[in-house]
């Protein structure tokens, strides 16, 4: 990936309805969501929805298929994959490439399970 579909990519996400949008696809898989009901998950107004899932089209970051009188949008895992392997290229090279990035789920699990005495 260049870097300027890297930046188009994360423009396109920064944005909180996009970012909702975009994970609302990401879990859904491959099968997509169908527009309406991306509307109501969503909670954003029919008249904007189609802006934001154009720049998220356009971003490379997902496509839509009609099926009879519905158009269904889901994520392009390809390019989502392509924009973290750039983002995480060059991981930990200045240490020899030995680096151990803990999950955000043990961050969480270590403070709050930290003694308030500690």
């Amino acid at each position: 990936m260049e870097s300027n579909s890297a930046i188009k990519s994360l423009a396109a996400l920064a944005q909180e309805t996009r970012l909702r949008i975009f994970r609302l696809l990401v879990e859904a898989g491959p099968n997509g969501v169908a527009v309406g009901t991306i509307i109501e998950s969503v909670g954003a107004a029919p008249a904007t929805m189609s802006f934001h899932l154009k720049e998220l089209a356009n971003a490379g970051l997902v496509c839509a298929r009609q099926d009879g009188r519905f158009i269904y949008y889901s994520a392009e895992f390809e390019q989502i994959n392509d924009l973290l392997g750039f983002l995480t290229q060059n991981c930990c090279a200045k240490s020899g490439g030995r680096c151990s990035p803990r999950p955000a789920a043990a961050r969480r699990t270590r403070a709050t399970t930290r003694s308030p005495h500690a």
